[in-house]
C-alpha cells in the first residue's frame, strides 16, 4: 500500500481484500483487531472500521462482539445493479429514445402495493404510467407508484415533460431497495402497448426503493419480447 491509501478507509479495504482473496489471511482465520490493523496503517481505527464494515457487508468476514472478526468460511457472493436512466440505457445501445405519459393520477394505492412498502391500506399515492421506445419501437411499459410523504411536492411534477425514472434518480435520494425478476405472460392491455402477442412471455422487473425506513417508490417495468438485460458481477 502507498502512504496515500492508508489515509482512505477504500485504499485499506483494497489491502484487506487482497490479504482475504491472495489467502494471506485463509477462510476461517482470524483477523487482527482494528486497534492493530489501525497502528500498522498509521491512520485512525475509525477508518479500519470502516472498511471492515464493507467486508462484513459483502459477506467476507464474520464480526462478532468479543469474539474478534475472522474471514467468512463460506463467503456470499453479492450482485450490486445501479438503477439506470432508461434513456442513457437507450443511447448507449445506439438507438434513440422516445417516452410517453399514458396516465398521471393520485389515489388510493391497491393493496398489493401498500403491503410491500408498510403503509396504511389507501394510502394515497401518485401513480404515474408511461412508455418507453427505442427507435421508435417499444421497449417497457412503466407502472409506478411514488409515496408522496417521501418525495415532497412530486405530485405537482409534469411527467409528460420529463420520465419519473429519471426525475427521481435525479432528485429523490434513497438507501437501497429490493429488486425482484420473472417473466409473466403480457394480457391483452399490455401486449398491445408492447405489441407482442397476447400471452407472449415478458420480461419484468419490479422495484422498491426506500429512504432509510421510509419507501419512495415502487415501480413495475414490463419489457418487450426479446429484451435482453446486461449487468456486471
Amino acid at each position: 500500500m502507498t502512504d496515500l491509501d492508508t489515509i482512505s478507509w477504500r485504499g485499506i479495504h483494497l489491502e484487506l481484500l487482497r490479504r482475504i482473496n491472495e489467502r494471506i489471511w485463509p477462510p476461517g482465520s482470524l483477523i487482527p483487531n482494528e486497534a492493530d490493523l489501525a497502528a500498522e496503517f498509521g491512520c485512525a481505527r475509525t477508518t479500519v472500521n470502516r472498511a471492515m464494515r464493507e467486508l462484513a457487508e459483502a459477506g467476507l468476514v464474520d464480526r462478532k462482539r468479543r469474539a474478534g472478526t475472522r474471514v467468512a468460511l463460506h463467503p456470499i457472493s453479492r450482485v450490486v445493479i445501479d438503477i439506470p436512466i432508461i434513456r442513457l440505457e437507450v443511447e448507449q445501445r445506439n438507438a434513440e429514445w422516445s417516452y410517453g405519459l399514458l396516465s398521471q393520477d393520485m389515489q388510493p394505492a391497491p393493496a398489493r402495493i401498500t403491503s410491500r412498502l408498510g403503509l396504511e391500506r389507501d394510502t394515497a399515492m401518485l401513480h404515474v404510467t408511461s412508455m418507453h421506445f427505442a427507435d421508435n419501437h417499444p421497449l417497457l411499459h412503466e407502472d409506478r407508484w411514488i409515496n408522496p410523504a417521501a418525495v415532497p411536492g412530486v405530485e405537482e411534477m409534469d411527467f409528460a415533460a420529463v420520465s419519473a425514472n429519471e426525475w427521481l434518480i435525479q432528485n429523490a435520494p434513497y438507501t437501497g431497495g429490493d429488486i425482484a425478476f420473472s417473466a409473466l405472460n403480457a394480457d391483452s392491455k399490455l401486449a398491445e402497448l408492447l405489441e407482442a402477442d397476447d400471452g407472449a412471455a415478458v420480461f419484468v422487473v419490479d422495484r422498491i426503493t426506500w429512504d432509510g425506513q421510509v419507501p419512495v417508490t415502487a415501480v413495475r417495468l414490463s419489457y418487450a419480447p426479446g429484451y435482453r438485460m446486461n449487468t456486471r458481477v
